[in-house]
């Protein structure tokens, strides 16, 4: 028990650099005691004793203002990041060395009692700040979810999804499914991903670039057209026609 707890402990002494010590954390990370009470309350939930499992998710949410199901699973090692304003409903499911962060909601779309109304994380996922993810679906491993994101949909493993609704960016990041040490290579903190392009953006660039090809060949074609016009104008026979044959093509191309 004593391993499970300081390995959790370490875990988000890993991911957090304002942590110093075993004992700062096992004090003062509100995040930590809601897993705790959690863990306590979920098992008076598996026993049959709903009523008292959810008064004690009550009183975890007094203390530290994150409210989590009795009913929700959570994996080891999962870091609440500060906290405060985060809601896991009944049916949601969260991998291990997952990292939330404060004003998250794990939230259900559904009406209907006994169906999978929430999500589901696999392991390693980050969902930073302010995010949303509503609906029984699958948040693949090492996925990460961007500040104030809205989620309605799967994430593939390894991407990262920004934007209301949510939109992925990147498919293909390194997974963080490990709490060693070595995982802070990967980890970003509130799912920041650096030099990764948004796919709107990246579209409106690829029209304009084809915009700016189009105008440098109309260009080209211009100066041959008035070389030609140049040519022909030594032929006093064929020069109004060329002219009006010109024009009629400088019009068209400039359309």
């Amino acid at each position: 028990m004593l391993n499970s707890l300081f390995d959790q402990v370490d875990s988000i002494i890993a991911r957090d650099p304002a942590a110093r010590n075993r004992l700062e954390v096992i004090t003062c990370y509100p995040g930590l005691h809601a897993v705790w009470l959690h863990r306590l309350s979920h098992g008076l939930w598996s026993m049959g004793l709903k009523w008292i499992a959810r008064l004690l998710s009550m009183v975890s949410r007094w203390i530290t203002g994150i409210e989590i199901h009795p009913g929700a699973k959570i994996g080891r090692r999962v870091f609440l990041d500060h906290g405060l304003g985060i809601v896991i409903g009944e049916t949601t499911e969260i991998g291990d060395d997952c990292t939330i962060y404060q004003g998250v909601t794990l939230g259900g779309t559904s009406l209907y009692k006994g169906v999978k109304r929430h999500p589901t994380l696999g392991k390693g996922v980050v969902i930073s700040a302010g995010a949303k993810v509503l609906g029984g679906f699958t948040v693949g491993d090492g996925a990460r979810v961007g500040s104030n994101a809205v989620v309605l949909k799967e994430i593939p493993p390894g991407a990262t999804a920004v934007g209301i609704p949510a939109r992925i960016l990147h498919p293909d990041l390194p997974q963080n499914t490990s709490a060693d040490s070595k995982a802070k290579e990967y980890f970003q903190a509130y799912g920041v991903t650096p030099n990764v392009d948004d796919p709107v953006s990246m579209a409106l660039k690829g029209l304009i670039d084809a915009s700016l090809e189009q105008e440098a060949k109309i260009a080209m074609l211009e100066q041959a057209l008035a070389k030609l016009n140049n040519t022909a104008m030594g032929d006093t026979k064929e020069c109004s026609d060329t002219k009006r044959d010109l024009g009629a093509l400088k019009e068209w191309l400039k359309e």
